[in-house]
């Protein structure tokens, strides 16, 4: 074979090669169908259409559904709902919740994301097979709660919050209300509508706590 016929095959090879694999960017678009259709509303059919993938080169990359439905959730936990882990570092309860809140209603109502929170909408109704991406989202919103309360506990112990609030029953109100704006979200309630919620919620705030 001569050197003209070795550049001729070379660039056969080249023009045959698929495109570089990017392993993020298939990440966020499964991430966008789990946040559209919940986990068991996203069939492997949907998935192989959003990551413009085949189902062994998913299995190959990610692993099975629930594989990667949980890299799907730690992209999220560190990617959109980052707002919650640094919520909790503002220098007054109020602060943290109302800053919370506030990014609570900016990230499900942003016009580039799905409507509502991936973790409170992935897995509400289930059935047993998918019983365990359902407890782990449970876990998860248990986690959250369980971070508010050792915050308010700081806060009361600090004279920030009153020494008869209810600390479990303010974490529990604040996720309740966090949970509610995603359902209220999904249905297409405006940001303006939700901002009006946390106006309210925030004026009831414990009267001599600081602000």
């Amino acid at each position: 074979m001569n050197l003209s016929e070795n550049t001729n095959t070379d660039a056969i090879k080249r023009r045959g090669r698929p495109p570089a694999f990017n392993h993020d960017d298939a990440l966020e678009k499964a991430m966008q169908a789990f946040w559209v259709y919940g986990y068991e509303g996203t069939s492997m059919a949907a998935l192989i259409e959003a990551m413009d993938m085949n189902k062994p080169s998913i299995y190959a990359a990610f692993g099975n559904k629930e594989a990667l439905f949980n890299k799907v959730l730690d992209k999220y936990v560190s990617g959109p709902g980052a707002f919650v882990k640094e919520a909790l570092t503002e220098p007054t309860a109020y602060q943290v919740v109302k800053v919370f809140l506030t990014k609570v209603v900016a990230t499900l109502t942003q016009y580039q994301n799905p409507r509502g929170c991936m973790v409170v909408q992935g897995a509400l109704s289930c059935g047993p097979e998918s019983e365990m991406i359902q407890k782990k989202l449970i876990s998860y919103r248990a986690t959250i709660e369980e971070n508010l309360k050792k915050r308010f506990e700081l806060a009361k112990l600090s004279g920030d919050l009153p020494e008869d609030t209810n600390i479990s029953a303010l974490a529990k109100y604040v996720t309740t209300l966090h949970q509610g704006i995603s359902v209220q979200a999904t249905s297409g309630a405006s940001k303006n509508a939700l901002m009006g919620v946390i106006d309210i919620a925030m004026q009831n705030w414990p009267e001599n706590a600081k602000k």
